[in-house]
């Protein structure tokens, strides 16, 4: 398969709606790259699921690389955050980059690709730690970060009319991409052969993401599908209900304007929240139950069902948003999330492997499906032009989540016990769904102040 960029102008038009914001209507999907916009899912799904390995299943593999390289336990878990820190720490520059024409989407990837393989290079042939962090913390992250920000943002922009179920598809693909390499680093991998394993998985991660990212291609700014006319009532009961439940930004705001509002930094602060407790769940996980008695095949089995059941959480959620309303659906993920803190800690305590497995997959539901609500909730309030920068900045809040949820969350059970650091874990959720309520789409009005027109069309006056 071979793409190809058309030059041949086609003729389409820019229209206003009320607010003032562009649309431009008239190009399809084939005029622009001669394909139709569903291979921009499929690709990016797949450019998702070859970085997925590095944070999903890493931890698997704690115990072959303390053998290995007498790496302690401290070093795993903060080589971790520190991967994550870089991949959220690219994102708003990546943003910039892409959106200003400097860095094209297929050469994002194509850094992503050979990022990815460095990192697993230096996993398995690192001659002292700090080579790991360079590696595998700094350029395996960053390589993620640019292709986490490309694939996510992609999608939004070729379904600007129903973004929700599509950007959780390709979000899901960042969790169960994970779930081979879990059972691969936990149930094959040992001294005999780290090597041979980790460079094979580094080439094929590789690969993947190399091969998706040719195909990627942006749509022009404020492209609008051509059959979804964006000023008048769609046929399509789907668009209707998607439309309304999250309406388009009242414009394009550039990442100055976005700063500006309140809701970005309340939007900042409950990512961070969540995505810290998502990380905690992922970095403690398997320790924990290997402490509460449980063997390697039920903690993997655990970790694998956890991985599924966020990746498929990342697109059911993206449809349940496009039906009842983007936070609306926050809401009650955060509350799922906070209580099943809870009963991973009660499960694990009590030595019940089912309700463990049952919990570690709601705790993985909602950890995963926080991330396409914040990145399609991104586009709903301030538009998909410059969705890159604005998404990359709401997501610079795992900079520091990463660092807390992996590296302090050691040190938070080291303190006080995994009851403690999942009590905390819990209650923060608890607090995440509160804030929630507070999200707005800014310079939209609420229903409660719209003013109704004293003197209705068609009224008589004296």
């Amino acid at each position: 398969m071979t793409t190809t960029d058309f030059t041949t102008s086609v003729p389409y038009r820019e229209v206003p709606d009320r607010n003032g914001r562009l649309y431009r209507i008239g190009e399809t999907d084939r005029d622009i790259m001669g394909r139709p916009r569903w291979t921009m899912v499929l690709f990016p799904w797949m450019g998702m699921l070859g970085i997925s390995s590095s944070e999903y299943a890493f931890t698997s593999a704690e115990d072959t690389l303390h053998e290995a390289h007498l790496w302690n336990s401290g070093h795993i878990f903060w080589l971790m955050g520190v991967w994550i820190f870089f991949q959220a720490a690219v994102a708003f520059p990546a943003g910039q980059l892409r959106e200003s024409g400097k860095l094209p989407a297929r050469y994002a990837m194509m850094l992503g690709a050979l990022g990815t393989l460095l990192g697993y290079l230096s996993l398995a042939f690192a001659p002292h730690v700090i080579v790991a962090y360079i590696g595998f913390g700094m350029f395996s992250g960053i390589g993620a970060g640019l292709v986490y920000a490309t694939c996510v943002n992609m999608v939004g922009k070729w379904y600007p009319e129903r973004k929700g179920g599509k950007t959780g598809m390709v979000n899901g693909g960042f969790a169960y991409g994970s779930v081979p390499f879990v059972f691969l680093f936990t149930s094959y991998m040992d001294l005999s052969n780290y090597e041979t394993v980790l460079v094979f998985v580094g080439v094929t991660c590789c690969t993947v993401v190399a091969v998706a990212g040719w195909f990627f291609k942006d749509p022009p700014k404020n492209w609008w599908p051509a059959h979804v006319d964006p000023l008048k009532v769609s046929d399509d009961p789907r668009i209707v209900r998607a439309l309304a439940k999250n309406p388009p930004a009242v414009k394009q705001y550039t990442p100055r304007e976005a700063a500006r509002t309140p809701v970005l930094w309340m939007m900042w602060f409950c990512l961070l929240c969540t995505a810290g407790i998502n990380i905690f769940g992922i970095a403690m996980q398997v320790p924990f139950g290997k402490e509460m008695g449980f063997a390697g095949g039920i903690v993997a089995t655990a970790m694998s069902l956890k991985a599924i059941v966020n990746g498929t959480g990342r697109g059911v959620i993206g449809w349940i948003s496009d039906r009842y309303g983007r936070r609306n659906t926050l809401v009650i993920v955060c509350i799922v999330l906070g209580c099943s803190q809870f009963g991973v800690f009660f499960s694990g305590n009590m030595g019940s492997m089912p309700f463990f497995l049952i919990c570690s997959m709601v705790s993985g539901f909602g950890g995963g499906a926080i991330f396409p609500l914040f990145a399609a909730m991104t586009a709903d309030y301030f538009g998909e032009n410059n969705n890159a920068s604005n998404y990359g900045m709401v997501y610079s809040s795992k900079l520091i989540s990463g660092l807390v949820g992996s590296g302090v969350g050691a040190v938070v059970v080291s303190a006080w016990g995994y009851g403690g650091a999942f009590a905390l874990a819990g209650s923060i959720g608890l607090g995440s769904a509160v804030l929630a309520l507070f999200l707005r789409a800014p310079g939209r009005p609420s229903a409660k102040r719209v003013v109704p027109n004293p003197h209705p069309i068609g009224e008589e006056m004296a």
